[in-house]
């Protein structure tokens, strides 16, 4: 075995990327639970991959087949029925372990330097997720994923001068169609995950350049013991490889469950809808996206007024597409002199609790209809508009709030 490895690392780094990457990679000693979602959103995407490539192996991109094929996938492929719904149960798991990873970069400010460039890559691999999501739901061609897909394709009308284009250009025709179904398929399947493993890939190697965060904020690297290695950091391999094999025996818990007693969550992971084939004809009562982009949609519909002589859907696009792109800014919105939330103000604390409380009920008013009352007082649709208000408010008086929050200062050494 000594020889073989010998071999192998005289024509490919395999002992150097062991050493770099894992068994000599110094990781902070006080990760605590949010440092799960990271290694889980990593086990998620390779389990997307892999019962995609079996999925793919039955599935017929061709508007007349393609709900045929999902259902003989279902019914007659052997253990069909559980790479499926592996996979759309999957998908849903992909954003909640993501958000949740995103959440811990605000928590502990894992946006700030020297980090800006890793939390760059992971914006654009949220958005990259989102458009393998969005393309991914229309390929069983239920009639919710038909009208979905053919009312966000039309938005994109919206765009000044490029937009009716731009439309025709994603559609490939000029409705929704075996076009559309066509380049959708190949960009799910092959473009998309290739930018995304790719993506990941440049994640992972800039965080283990710059090194990881942790719950107290400060940096590792400054302070080395004679060995050169830093004196509050251990070796990631066996000590958190270990961690994060109890984190995915919990998750594949809570993810067997979930597989197998309610695949579908009330409609949540999959909606009724998708279970009849796609009809141009019966539009459904109430066409709302999947879960994860509700919030996102709910921002969308929130604008109804015209301003500026600029028509209410153009606004609502706008905002819509802002709504993602202030992810890209946040390193530089924050003036904090401190990175983790132990040592924050109350400024700070609040605006993180309001901005998440707007971002679950955005996503719960998503599934609404807009004119209803389902919360209190208002119509639904004002309610959206004031969360949407509270959502760019955390982002934009961000410098503000942030230099005026009175923090605590950082200790020296990381604490537990």
């Amino acid at each position: 075995m000594q020889k073989l490895l010998t071999w192998i690392d005289d024509r490919f780094p395999l002992t150097k990327v062991w050493k770099e990457h894992l068994a000599e990679y110094y990781a902070p000693k006080n990760f605590n639970f949010w440092y799960y979602f990271g290694s889980l959103a990593l086990l998620v995407l390779v389990m997307q991959i892999f019962t995609g490539i079996f999925l793919t192996m039955h599935y017929k991109p061709d508007t007349a087949l393609a709900f045929a094929s999902v259902e003989y996938i279902m019914r007659d492929v052997p253990w069909g029925w559980l790479i499926r719904y592996m996979h759309s149960v999957g998908a849903s798991a992909f954003f909640i372990v993501v958000y949740l990873h995103m959440f811990r970069g605000l928590l502990y400010g894992s946006y700030r330097g020297p980090r800006e460039l890793v939390w760059l890559i992971g914006a654009m691999i949220f958005l990259a997720l989102m458009a393998e999501a969005f393309m991914g739901y229309l390929l069983p061609w239920g009639n919710m994923s038909y009208w979905g897909a053919q009312v966000i394709i039309s938005l994109f009308d919206a765009i000044p001068w490029v937009g009716p284009a731009l439309s025709e250009w994603i559609r490939g025709d000029f409705v929704v169609g075996d076009a559309t179904l066509n380049r959708f398929f190949a960009f799910h399947v092959i473009a998309v995950p290739l930018v995304l493993v790719m993506l990941v890939f440049l994640h992972i190697v800039a965080l283990h350049k710059v090194g990881s965060n942790n719950p107290d904020g400060i940096e590792i690297k400054k302070k080395k013991g004679p060995d050169g290695h830093p004196v509050d950091g251990i070796p990631f391999h066996p000590y958190y490889t270990v961690k994060d094999i109890v984190g995915v025996t919990v998750f594949l818990i809570l993810f067997a469950a979930v597989l197998f007693f309610a695949p579908e969550l009330g409609g949540w992971f999959l909606e009724p809808d998708n279970f009849t084939p796609a009809n141009i004809l019966q539009t459904p009562p109430e066409i709302v996206p999947l879960w994860y982009f509700t919030p996102f949609y709910s921002i969308l519909r929130a604008n109804v007024y015209n301003f500026l002589w600029i028509d209410a859907k153009i606004w609502g696009v706008f905002f819509m597409f802002l709504a993602i792109a202030v992810f890209f800014m946040l390193p530089w919105l924050d003036k904090s002199p401190v990175k983790s939330i132990r040592y924050r103000g109350r400024l700070y604390k609040i605006a993180l609790a309001l901005f998440v409380v707007s971002f679950v009920i955005l996503g719960y008013l998503g599934v609404k209809s807009p004119q209803a009352v389902d919360l209190i007082l208002f119509k639904n649709v004002h309610w959206a508009g004031i969360c949407t208000i509270v959502y760019f408010l955390f982002f934009f008086l961000m410098p503000v709030y942030t230099r005026l929050d009175k923090t605590k200062p950082e200790p020296e050494r990381v604490t537990k």
